[in-house]
């Protein structure tokens, strides 16, 4: 089974609510300041601002933090920032991408190389694992959607590549260039997502043993948890069983 997004679910239902939530709307904030500054600060008008707007009311972001967020686009002292993308290995030889906002690429720079050091992996050149992922479209809808059979038959419908359903979420997946066709007409069926983004998907995943899979978990809490870091992505695979031990720690 696909161990990182398992391990998703798993970390947003475990404690530090509060704490958690007011970074996560600190991220969204920061994706939606630099998609308005990267186009119009119009969501009609600036499909990736459209997008991080989704994603922060999904996330129960209120409507002025997220307008707030807006305004500071355009503002005079509004921070810039720079997209960065890095690269590596963790234990057990699991590739992993990490996404970066930063207003200071070399902090974040040095703060990332420390996590994955401390793992025990190692950061590399940009390119040097991406190609074990594809770039694609991510729709999720929750699992009171509707059936297995019923979304399957929507996002077939609507053109989506793949559809995995599972007791808690339906998750769709798109062509990169079809995200926003996609999610308008499984939208029409099937109401608002949860969650609507472009993300790296691996095209494998790498298996690893309980001990490795504990480190690997690790290292993403710690890159989650700084507050230039966007989204994590990662190929290892865990058994069922190692999971739910894990997840119970």
């Amino acid at each position: 089974m696909a161990g990182h997004s398992q391990f998703k679910n798993i970390m947003h239902r475990k404690g530090r609510q509060d704490a958690m939530r007011s970074k996560l709307f600190s991220k969204l904030a920061r994706e939606i300041t630099v998609a308005a500054k990267a186009g119009l600060p119009d969501p009609d008008m600036n499909s990736r601002l459209r997008l991080a707007i989704a994603n922060a009311k999904a996330q129960s972001m209120p409507k002025d933090n997220i307008d707030r967020a807006i305004k500071k686009a355009s503002g005079a002292d509004s921070e810039n920032y720079d997209e960065v993308r890095y690269e590596g290995y963790g234990p057990g030889g699991v590739a992993i991408i990490v996404e970066a906002l930063t207003d200071n690429r070399n902090r974040t720079a040095s703060n990332v190389r420390s996590y994955f050091t401390k793992s025990g992996g190692a950061l590399g050149e940009t390119g040097s694992v991406g190609f074990m992922f594809d770039r694609v479209g991510e729709i999720v809808y929750p699992a009171s959607a509707g059936d297995a059979d019923t979304v399957m038959e929507a996002a077939i419908e609507a053109g989506a590549d793949d559809v995995q359903s599972d007791e808690e979420n339906h998750t769709i997946i798109t062509a990169f260039e079809d995200l926003g066709e996609v999610s308008s007409a499984l939208e029409a069926k099937l109401g608002e997502a949860e969650s609507v983004k472009v993300i790296w998907r691996p095209q494998t995943g790498t298996p690893v043993d309980e001990e490795k899979a504990q480190s690997i978990m690790k290292l993403i809490a710690n890159l989650d948890d700084d507050d230039d870091v966007q989204n994590v992505y990662a190929n290892f695979e865990v058994d069922d069983e190692v999971m739910a031990r894990l997840s119970a720690a």
